[in-house]
């Protein structure tokens, strides 16, 4: 056990960090949910992770995505791997430089306990819902964070045990509305808190 998680044990004690360790969450996305999710279900205590993402980190990321200036051209999945570890050293991280779609989404997260759909195109949001609604894993989407300002109104609407998903609902990406580091990162802690809510309890 390293320093890292001998501090965590003091919040959360032995028994739940071991649980919490043996959860793999799968990450479909790197960007502004994606990277933020991943950085606090690190926090948190998990301590396997698969992360799915084709893209690069550009000058555009920046500004609301867990990654730095000096990474930039680097593969996301990579450069967010990379981040990860110096928060906790001995975290095990899948990175997947590969684009998900609706003929390999479902083998790309088969042996993961726990689906994050952190995609930005609603098409992509759409084949997520379809393939793990009814999946039997844990599944949290999310829809409607852009912009700035009314923060309370991004909530958890939940479809079932284990299917939520978290948003407004209603404001999603267009010119004038962009994804702004604030709103992005409260509906990230928001998913990453129902997975961690739901497996922290599980015996």
């Amino acid at each position: 056990m390293n320093e890292f998680e001998k501090g965590l044990m003091s919040y959360l004690g032995k028994e739940r960090l071991e649980r919490l360790g043996k959860v793999k969450v799968g990450i479909a996305g790197a960007g502004g949910l994606g990277s933020n999710c991943a950085l606090h279900f690190v926090r948190s205590g998990f301590k396997y992770l698969k992360i799915v993402d084709f893209d690069v980190v550009e000058p555009s990321n920046l500004n609301r995505q867990f990654f730095f200036l000096d990474q930039l051209a680097c593969p996301k999945v990579l450069a967010l791997k990379e981040n990860l570890l110096r928060i906790n050293p001995d975290v095990r991280i899948e990175a997947i430089q590969q684009k998900v779609d609706k003929n390999n989404a479902k083998m790309l997260f088969d042996d993961c306990d726990a689906v994050i759909e952190a995609f930005d195109k609603v098409e992509y949001k759409t084949m997520m819902v379809e393939t793990f609604a009814s999946s039997g894993k844990f599944f949290v989407c999310a829809s409607g964070l852009a912009g700035w300002g009314n923060s309370d109104e991004i909530k958890i609407r939940k479809i079932h045990d284990r299917f939520f998903m978290v948003g407004d609902f209603v404001t999603g990406v267009k010119e004038g509305v962009p994804s702004i580091s604030p709103r992005v990162n409260i509906a990230a802690a928001k998913q990453a808190d129902l997975v961690l809510s739901f497996f922290i309890t599980q015996k």
